[in-house]
């Protein structure tokens, strides 16, 4: 599974259990794009920043390849995305990953790419 940045956000957040409950006992990695969202977040506090670097630390971090970037713009020529959006999709897509996202839409339509949302359905 490849963990969109919401999802690494959610499941520090005591409101959303259910995400933290449904990542327990799985295997799961984050695009380097996911890490650079959620801790380049400028209002994190330092507190935060510690407890998503050691998450970060502590996971697959999957880096830029010259395919993901491939399968980026090509996700980008075929519909209006955020770079954020089709790199994750791409890395999810090039490894064989579904994708665990709250944000369904941004990813909805895409072949082949598998999306689980844990918020509404765990």
């Amino acid at each position: 599974m490849l963990l969109d940045s919401n999802i690494v956000i959610y499941a520090f957040d005591p409101a959303f259990a259910q995400v933290t409950s449904f990542l327990r006992g799985r295997s799961f990695s984050a695009s380097v794009v996911t890490q650079i969202e959620v801790m380049g977040f400028w209002r994190l506090s330092e507190e935060e920043y510690q407890r998503f670097e050691a998450f970060f630390r502590a996971v697959n971090v999957i880096e830029l390849s010259p395919d993901v970037v491939r399968e980026a713009i090509a996700l980008r020529r075929m519909r209006s995305m955020g770079l954020a959006d089709a790199v994750i999709a791409a890395t999810a897509l090039l490894n064989g990953l579904p994708l665990v996202t709250h944000n369904t839409e941004d990813f909805r339509g895409l072949e082949g790419l598998e999306i689980v949302d844990p918020v509404t359905s765990p």
